[in-house]
């Protein structure tokens, strides 16, 4: 028995540039926000950092190639801010790469899926995202990346996963530039998201016919009782995690719940007149990165959180779950379950499909003597993954395509590379071996067809 998926359907993987491309220092690139926290002691496993990471900067026509006979038919890459401009000036040497990327991967049958922003910032703005100013910097970026790459990548993606890069950064202090301050983190979130539509107003100005997006993640969060204090710190984790992001950008207003929860550090100069409905400006495809659902229960605050309406949150495994090497539990049910929400509540009228452009895990991979992985705990999962995907279509959600996360074992920021998620083996010359999960994905890719 076969899962199919439609005719069109875009099968391929997803990386980003800090965690792959290394040569930080080369060709007039600046300092990004990693490249400073990387330094700070303890914040990364092992004091690692993306210096040399993959080395895709030297590497990255072997990669398009590898994408290409692994029949994969898109690929999601961010671009490195810092890598292109320097200030107002544009960095010929860093522009001309991302141009030779997209030239290789066109080359080789790859529709190139670019992301704008996946957390790279550059070093020298000053305040960061808590700087409305960086969202206007950020417009002038997009538009900078444009002019050169537009007339041959028509999928522009403005942000991944705010949240990461606003409470999980200035709240939880787990990120780069590694605050511990909620009011901050707020003004982060804001800001990112006026951000992408700024840019997206601006990019549709510029070329109308071209696909925008941003890529949102999503952890559904369960209560783990049925408690009226579970239930409502499940509805605070929900609000921040997921609904913060997804309710503006489709409805135009924060969720009134939320605004109550974090009514006492609000900022009241946050939100000034229009921007929400800048916020609001119409997008043409919603990532979606899904890896787990969490559920929790009521406990006692500990410490910095990225849950800044739920301090006393404590995360609980359920007893009928395997886990990642990464802790997290695998449950693919909550994927269907989460495209269905979405569908229902925000994309499905807006006319908006999604597409998955983050799903996969980590795996404490065996290297066999030969130097191969065969790494069947990823195929399952991705397989089980994929029929979750396809559930989710049959019960009307329009889901057009699935980027399995990541290419390549990488850089897993503040985990090191430690954390494997790749179904590409780099080894320690670099080299690239797939695993049997990228030789099957492969045919799933080649096909459209899930055995």
């Amino acid at each position: 028995m076969s899962i199919e998926f439609p005719d069109g359907f875009l099968f391929g993987s997803a990386t980003s540039a800090y965690q792959i491309e290394g040569a930080v220092a080369e060709d007039g690139r600046q300092e990004s926000i990693w490249d400073v926290f990387c330094r700070v002691p303890g914040a990364i496993e092992g004091g690692e950092d993306g210096t040399v990471a993959c080395d895709h900067y030297h590497r990255y026509a072997a990669d398009a190639k590898l994408l290409g006979e692994l029949g994969m038919n898109a690929y999601r890459f961010s671009v490195c801010w810092p890598r292109v401009l320097d200030g107002d000036t544009v960095i010929p040497a860093g522009m001309d790469f991302y141009s030779r990327l997209v030239d290789e991967l066109l080359a080789n049958g790859v529709e190139p899926w670019l992301t704008l922003y996946h957390w790279d910032l550059p070093a020298a703005l000053p305040g960061g995202w808590t700087n409305r100013d960086t969202a206007k910097r950020f417009v002038d970026y997009a538009l900078a990346v444009h002019e050169r790459l537009g007339d041959r990548v028509r999928t522009w993606t403005t942000l991944n996963e705010p949240w990461c890069s606003s409470f999980l950064s200035y709240a939880a202090g787990e990120h780069a530039p590694g605050l511990t301050d909620p009011v901050a983190s707020i003004r982060a979130a804001h800001h990112l998201l006026l951000a992408h539509g700024w840019a997206t107003q601006a990019l549709r100005d510029a070329d109308p016919s071209a696909t925008l997006g941003i890529t949102l993640n999503f952890t559904p969060a369960l209560p783990a009782s049925d408690s009226a204090a579970d239930r409502d710190l499940a509805r605070r984790v929900d609000g921040t995690a997921n609904r913060f992001f997804v309710e503006p950008i489709f409805t135009g207003r924060y969720p009134a719940d939320v605004l109550d929860d974090l009514a006492e550090i609000w900022p009241d100069d946050l939100v000034a007149e229009e921007d929400l409905a800048a916020i609001r400006t119409p997008i043409d495809v919603l990532g979606v990165n899904y890896y787990t659902t969490n559920v929790f229960r009521a406990g006692e605050p500990s410490g910095p959180t990225a849950h800044v309406s739920a301090p006393e949150a404590v995360q609980v495994l359920r007893d009928d779950l395997p886990v990642t090497a990464m802790g997290w539990e695998i449950d693919p049910g909550g994927l269907r379950n989460l495209l269905t929400w979405l569908h229902t509540g925000y994309t499905g009228a807006a006319r908006v499909p999604m597409v998955i452009t983050e799903n996969g895990a980590a795996f404490d991979d065996v290297v066999e003597a030969d130097g191969t992985v065969n790494d069947v705990d990823r195929i399952d999962f991705l397989r089980r993954h994929l029929a979750a995907v396809r559930e989710a279509m049959d019960a009307g959600a329009d889901v057009r395509g699935y980027l399995a996360w990541s290419l390549m074992d990488n850089f897993e920021w503040a985990w090191g590379y430690a954390k494997r998620f790749g179904l590409v083996r780099v080894d320690a010359d670099l080299n690239r071996v797939p695993k049997a999960s990228a030789r099957w994905f492969g045919d799933v890719a080649r096909t459209g067809r899930v055995y």
